[in-house]
């Protein structure tokens, strides 16, 4: 058993309460508290003296090690969420954006925009081991269901595909432009990309490593973050303007729209509760119930400006927001446990 103190704010008065968790909850510092039905912050772990954008996030389940790319800051921040404390900042990055955790063979992989190198560290110690040059611009990283694959966007429109057996890239999946959010199909060897710039999501067949499908976004544009559910549906969240499209993954038909918060760059979805979290740089989390291809909004819940990555752990059964520093701010993850 561990304890989380908490600082909880109401109008009239203030006071700090010690909340009896679970061991899978953790230790966070101080934080103001606003509950709501669907998601409420537990607390925040500070990030340490670091300044700038913060880009996404990945975990290591079997450490309880949450990994943050400090973008603005050129590093990579190693969270230990077992003690709720900041215990590493690796620097020498440039411009980190994407991360990926490999069970199989224990490493990480962090993709840096800066010089388009993916950089390798072992996850014992977090020793580097290596780096592999893709060109330019090296954003989102996903990981194959059996470990066998990494996938890397980068450039001017290609997903990567590295062996992490020999940290060497060994093909390319060709794009009409730079990809954004992209997500590998559970069971099957499509892959779903958005393309902001082509105004399109992509599907691409890994096995074949060429396109087998291109839907048109029409008047909805930029689309950033992006998810698939259980149900046959691509989730695309917009900003241009701020909607989530829901997509029949099959025909690539659009079924259904919802608006949400602005400046989104992170959706999950959260299975046991049939959940949609959408986090927004504009400052809020939005939470949806999904219902077949219909979506409800439920909640909305304040985080901080600028706040527009993170990460849904279902092992923990918890939400973590990447807030970079701002005025009298430093930079932290906030917790935000699901309600029932």
């Amino acid at each position: 058993m561990v304890f989380a103190y908490v600082r909880r704010t109401t109008a009239s008065h203030r006071r700090c309460v010690a909340v009896s968790v679970a061991a899978a909850t953790f230790l966070c510092s101080s934080v103001t508290a606003y509950s709501t039905d669907a998601l409420s912050v537990e607390g925040t772990i500070p990030l340490g003296d670091i300044r700038g954008r913060i880009d996404h996030l990945a975990v290591d389940v079997s450490r309880r090690r949450l990994y943050v790319a400090e973008l603005g800051n050129d590093s990579l921040g190693v969270v230990d969420l077992q003690a709720g404390k900041t215990t590493r900042t690796l620097a020498g990055l440039r411009e980190p954006q994407g991360i990926g955790y490999v069970s199989t063979t224990d490493t990480v992989y962090v993709a840096n925009a800066g010089d388009g190198s993916v950089r390798v560290f072992r996850g014992s110690d977090l020793a580097p081991m290596g780096q592999i040059a893709l060109g330019s611009d090296a954003d989102n990283v996903r990981i194959s269901q059996d470990g066998s694959r990494v996938f890397v966007g980068y450039g001017d429109g290609a997903l990567a595909v590295i062996d992490p057996k020999t940290q060497t890239k060994v093909g390319e999946i060709p794009l009409k432009a730079h990809p954004e959010s992209f997500r590998l199909e559970a069971g099957g060897s499509r892959i779903f990309v958005n393309v902001p710039d082509a105004h399109a999501i992509t599907v691409v067949d890994a096995s074949s490593q060429r396109e087998i499908a291109n839907w048109p976004t029409g008047d909805l544009k930029a689309n950033f973050p992006l998810v698939l559910d259980q149900s046959g549906h691509a989730l695309a969240v917009f900003r241009r303007p701020a909607r989530i499209g829901v997509f029949d993954a099959q025909r690539g038909a659009l079924l259904s729209s919802v608006e949400t918060c602005g400046d989104s760059d992170d959706v999950f979805i959260d299975t046991k509760r049939s959940r949609l979290y959408v986090i927004c740089g504009e400052g809020f989390v939005d939470t949806y119930a999904q219902n077949k291809d219909q979506l409800s909004k439920i909640s909305r819940i304040a985080t901080a400006g600028g706040a527009r990555t993170g990460l849904f752990v279902p092992e923990t059964d918890r939400l973590y927001v990447a807030a970079r520093a701002g005025l009298g701010r430093p930079a932290a993850v906030w917790v935000l446990k699901p309600g029932e």
